[in-house]
C-alpha cells in the first residue's frame, strides 16, 4: 500500500494513476474526498489534514510508503513534520519528498526554502528516503494560454534567462518509479528537462506547435510585483516569486541534469513534446 499526500493535485493525480495502472494498492490522501468522484481500480479515497494529526496517522496506517506532497507555502515545514511523525507512529519504512530544485542554495527567499526544513526532517527521520527536486514545470506555461488565445503577447519577466524546464508528467513517474523499485534511497535527484529553456524560447516552441508566431513583451521585476500584489497575493508569495524572477533573469536556475534517465533508462521529454500534447490549450 502507496500513499500519497497532494493527491488532486498536478504531480500526485498523475503518481496515484501511474501507480494503480502497475497494479499497486494505492491510497490517495486529500483534505478534500469528493474531489475523486471516480478513483481508478486498486485506490482507497481517504481523507487527511496536515493540521490535523490523527487523520495522518489513519492515512498512514498499513502503508509501505509515503509520498510526501503539500502546496508550496511557509506551511511546509509543518506539513511535512506532521506527515513524517504519522508515518513514523504507524511503521511505514519509506519516503519520497517532492522538493524543488536549488533547495538550500540561495538566500533570497525562493520557494525552494521552504522545502528546506522538510528535506531535513525526512533525511533524520528514521525512513528510508529519497527527495525529488523538479525544475519549472513545462505546465506552468498554461497560465499563459488566454494570452496566446487572444493573439497577445507573453508576459516576460525573467528576461533571456534558461530553466531545464521539465515535463510533470516525467516528475510523476519518477516518484513512481522511486516509490516501487530499490536502489534510490538516500538519493536527491534533481529533474530537469533535456535542455535549458528561456520564455522566448518556449515562446518560439509554442508558436511552432500551433502554428504562428506567439511574442513575448518584457516586464520589469517592479512590474511584475505590482501585477502580483493587484491580483491579490499574498505578500510573502508576491516576494517569493520576484526573488524566483530574479534567480532566473540572472541565469542561477540554468540546470541540466541527467537524473530522470537515470531513474527512468530513457531521456527526459523535450518541451516542445509537452506543448503538442497539450496544444489544445493554447488554441481553444
Amino acid at each position: 500500500m502507496i500513499l500519497v499526500t497532494g493527491a488532486t493535485g498536478t504531480i500526485g493525480r498523475e503518481v496515484v494513476r501511474l501507480l494503480a495502472a502497475r497494479g499497486e494498492r494505492v491510497r490517495a490522501m486529500t483534505r478534500t474526498p469528493g474531489k475523486i468522484a471516480s478513483p481508478p481500480p486498486g485506490v482507497e479515497v481517504v481523507r487527511g489534514d496536515f493540521t490535523d494529526p490523527e487523520s495522518l496517522v489513519v492515512a498512514a496506517e498499513g502503508a509501505t510508503a509515503v509520498f510526501m506532497l503539500s502546496a508550496p507555502g511557509p506551511w511546509m515545514a509543518e506539513h511535512d513534520e506532521a506527515m513524517l511523525a504519522a508515518a513514523r507512529s504507524a511503521g511505514v519504512p519509506r519516503a519520497v519528498k517532492l522538493s524543488a530544485i536549488g533547495t538550500g542554495d540561495h538566500a533570497d527567499g525562493r520557494a525552494g526554502d521552504w522545502h528546506l526544513p522538510g528535506e531535513q526532517a525526512v533525511r533524520s527521520g528514521g525512513l528510508a528516503w529519497t527527495v525529488l527536486r523538479p525544475s519549472w514545470f513545462a505546465s506552468n506555461t498554461l497560465r499563459w494560454a488566454e494570452a496566446v488565445r487572444a493573439g497577445g503577447p507573453i508576459p516576460n519577466p525573467m528576461g533571456t534567462g534558461a530553466q531545464g524546464v521539465v515535463d510533470p508528467a516525467d516528475v510523476a513517474e519518477v516518484a513512481a518509479r522511486t516509490l516501487t523499485s530499490p536502489g534510490h534511497d538516500g538519493h536527491v535527484y534533481t529533474l530537469t528537462g533535456p535542455e535549458p529553456l528561456s520564455i522566448p524560447d518556449m515562446a518560439v516552441r509554442l508558436g511552432e506547435t500551433i502554428g504562428r508566431t506567439v511574442e513575448t513583451v518584457e516586464v520589469p521585476l517592479d512590474d511584475y510585483r505590482d501585477r502580483l500584489s493587484a491580483a491579490g497575493l499574498d505578500p510573502v508569495f508576491v516576494e517569493t516569486a520576484v526573488a524566483g524572477a530574479r534567480l532566473v533573469a540572472e541565469g542561477r536556475n540554468a540546470t541540466v541534469t541527467g537524473d530522470v534517465e537515470r531513474v527512468l533508462g530513457r531521456a527526459p521529454r523535450t518541451f516542445a513534446v509537452w506543448a503538442h500534447d497539450h496544444r489544445a490549450a493554447f488554441t481553444g
